[in-house]
């Protein structure tokens, strides 16, 4: 296995790459925007080569490159087969928003050629539907601004800390604001007795002591948090021994802003227990 971590940053145009990329360098990846996916092997090459090794490399790779979707496939899969530890990362993100985006930038979108940008966007879509297919994360920046993406990622592709390989993301959120596309599991919490109709509750959120003791004083609450804890318990060695890196688990309820922190934040609990490496991220939690 070669000592080299190599992140590829791809997927729809105006889906913030950009942003994820900077947010790479900023955590210390060596970063390329637009390489040509023909040169990666070579870049990877030369720099086994170099004494002062670069063990983490983001390359962002999209359709900008005219030759990326014919060779990314063989070429991905050469490096894979040779050592290379390589992993991509797809950003999609909803139609209004790229509307949206390429409206405030003024930008064309790469694939336009005498098409409109709704066109484009469709014909990307259906032109990446199989790199989506073999991605290790998808990840929807519909759902986030740009803050909240960068601390997103930073959080998952920092290095890992002493413990178990396997990197544990656990977000809560609300059903109404939609799933959360990264997510591997998703559990819902919409069946636990609900403080929003509590006098005097609806305004804390799950992680204030008020809303973790509420919650938690039912039985029906500390039961399911067992129940997840066998599952998971069950669970995480048999990814581990597939060689899964991340484990992204979302777990949800209405809004977002009580029931699925507090159990969040219990499951957290339980994985760093177990010496995993945790990571909390409380999707909605500032929604009204």
């Amino acid at each position: 296995m070669k000592n080299i971590r190599i992140v590829i940053v791809t997927g729809l145009s105006g889906s913030g790459k950009s942003t994820v990329l900077r947010a790479l360098e900023d955590i210390g990846f060596f970063c390329v925007d637009n390489l040509p996916v023909s040169l990666l092997p070579k870049l990877l090459d030369l720099q086994l080569e170099r004494a002062d090794e670069i063990s983490r490399i983001a390359l962002v790779m999209d359709v900008r490159e005219k030759h990326f979707l014919d060779r990314y496939g063989e070429i991905f899969s050469g490096l894979k087969n040779r050592g290379y530890l390589i992993e991509i990362l797809f950003l999609e993100a909803a139609d209004e928003t790229l509307l949206h985006r390429f409206s405030e930038t003024r930008r064309s979108h790469p694939l336009s050629d005498r098409r409109t940008v709704s066109e484009s966007i469709h014909l990307e879509r259906e032109k990446l539907r199989d790199l989506k297919a073999m991605a290790d994360m998808v990840v929807d920046t519909s759902l986030y601004n740009v803050h909240q993406l960068k601390s997103l990622i930073q959080r998952y592709y920092s290095s890992p800390s002493e413990g178990k390989n396997l990197i544990v993301n656990l977000i809560s959120f609300g059903y109404r604001y939609g799933l959360p596309p990264e997510a591997d599991i998703v559990l819902d919490a919409r069946f636990l007795p609900n403080p929003y109709f509590v006098p005097g509750l609806k305004e804390f959120d799950g992680n204030n002591p008020k809303i973790v003791d509420w919650v938690m004083g039912w039985e029906e609450s500390r039961k399911f948090l067992d129940e997840i804890s066998a599952l998971m318990a069950f669970l995480t060695p048999l990814y581990e021994k597939e060689g899964k890196a991340y484990l992204t688990i979302a777990l949800g309820c209405t809004g977002g802003k009580h029931r699925s922190v507090v159990m969040v934040n219990e499951l957290g609990r339980f994985f760093s227990e177990r010496n995993y490496r945790v990571n909390l991220h409380h999707r909605d939690i500032q929604r009204t």
